[in-house]
């Protein structure tokens, strides 16, 4: 059983990605830094459904802690399964932005990204096998209004997944970054009434968490194997 490891894993769009692949026979690490007890829901929901998870605990924006608690998950194995989940917005118009909020988004979109995906390359590239995926945004596609950090921030790892994926390409692991629109989620509830999703959505409705999920599950599949270095976007059409 191969082990997937989901940064995020307690919000809406993890928990959807941790269950769709714990049903396609992974286990599912699901990782949190706050929201521990949303991410112990989530593993709970796995194991009703027959699925193998646990749930894991750091913040992805501090390396130390970020690498004490790999190599603890590394103890039992490589983890040859990668989806980069975790972000944080903190909108705000550039002349009003703070550096702190600046820093803040990209600690945890960009400089997560490593401090998760790296400590995890030589145990995975052992293996011969291995996928990462990171969840980007349309953001970082078209730009958005209030939204230079996170918009940078997603763009950056458009970079890192196009170089990444070179580098380990002869080592049977590819790498994908996937850039959702509009997903239905709690937090989007409030920002894109019904009337603004059909007016920015050629499709006229927001996506579903389940969408995207099922879009890293074929991209961390073998069926993908020959897909390597892009950026997928799943947003109704908006681009």
């Amino acid at each position: 059983m191969k082990r997937a490891l989901v940064t995020g894993g307690s919000g809406s769009l993890g928990g959807a990605i941790a269950n769709r692949l714990a049903a396609a026979g992974c286990h599912v690490i699901v990782h949190c830094h706050t929201g521990l007890e949303a991410a112990r829901s989530v593993v709970d929901l796995v194991k009703q459904q027959g699925g193998s998870a646990e749930a894991v605990r750091f913040d992805v924006s501090d390396p130390d802690a970020s690498m004490a608690a790999l190599a603890d998950l590394l103890t039992i194995g490589p983890i040859q399964i990668l989806v980069n989940n975790a972000g944080i917005h903190d909108d705000a118009v550039m002349p009003g932005m703070s550096h702190g909020q600046w820093s803040r988004v990209i600690d945890v979109s960009l400089n997560g990204f490593f401090n998760v995906t790296q400590p995890l390359l030589l145990p995975m590239i052992r293996t011969r096998w291995g996928r990462i995926v990171s969840v980007s945004s349309v953001s970082a596609i078209l730009g958005n209004r209030g939204q230079v950090n996170y918009a940078a921030a997603k763009a950056g790892l458009h970079g890192a997944t196009r170089s990444l994926a070179l580098e380990l390409a002869s080592r049977g692991i590819t790498v994908n970054a996937v850039a959702p629109g509009i997903i239905e989620s709690p937090a989007t509830a409030g920002v894109f009434p019904k009337d603004a999703i059909e007016r920015l959505v050629p499709m006229k409705r927001a996506g579903r968490p389940e969408e995207v999920a099922d879009l890293v599950e074929f991209l961390v599949s073998d069926r993908a194997g020959y897909i390597s270095g892009q950026v997928v976007s799943i947003n109704g059409g908006m681009v």
